[in-house]
């Protein structure tokens, strides 16, 4: 079993990647493969809406110069994944909302990739809109039918400078119960497959709230 964390920070070795980096500890301990992508220092496209992933169904999105298509299979294959942002002006880092919205768009065009895979959060910040950041990550992985993996207290950890993470002792702590619930929700999943079977996929039904 594989799980893969994304790392939606600039900083390829900064807060963001450490608290990852303690919970994928936790998942190697447990016997799951832990893989890091670094996507936050890309240039990555904003979705338009454009909806061609929906008309094409090739399981990529039209914008091709880019890391998204890149790592979608990598996702597609994964058992777990895990969201990792730093906090910019209480919200998601630039690049990386960019990233969540198409691929989990596609996804979503594509009968939903990320469907009963384990998901979780990470939120790295300096001081405040932590909260706000993890529940903002949290909204793709609701919205794709996963089971969320939690901790012993919101998935945030608190720094400044890279590796000052390493400093927030709960922080750390809640790194590691994450990776060990994720790795118990994983074997769990394994250990039942045979005996409790999935719901079947339900169509979406969309509206506006007008129609």
């Amino acid at each position: 079993m594989k799980v893969t964390a994304i790392n939606g920070s600039p900083n390829a070795a900064g807060n963001t990647a450490y608290a990852l980096n303690q919970a994928g500890l936790s998942l190697r301990e447990e016997g799951i493969d832990f893989e890091m992508i670094h996507v936050g220092n890309k240039p990555v496209h904003g979705c338009t809406g454009c909806c061609r992933c929906f008309e094409k169904r090739d399981g990529r999105c039209v914008f091709a110069d880019d890391i998204v298509n890149e790592v979608l299979p990598v996702l597609k294959a994964s058992d777990g994944i895990i969201l990792g942002s730093p906090v910019y002006y209480s919200g998601i880092a630039g690049a990386m909302k960019s990233f969540l919205d198409r691929t989990f768009f596609v996804s979503g065009a594509n009968g939903n990739y990320f469907r009963h895979k384990v998901g979780a959060s990470v939120a790295a910040v300096r001081r405040s809109g932590g909260t706000m950041t993890f529940n903002s990550l949290n909204m793709y992985l609701s919205i794709s039918e996963m089971l969320i993996a939690s901790s012993n207290y919101w998935n945030v950890i608190h720094g400044n400078e890279p590796a000052e993470a390493a400093e927030d002792i709960e922080g750390v702590q809640v790194m590691h119960v994450l990776g060990k619930n994720i790795a118990w929700m994983l074997k769990m999943k394994e250990a039942t497959r045979e005996l409790v079977a999935e719901p079947e996929a339900t169509g979406k039904i969309f509206t506006n709230f007008i129609r």
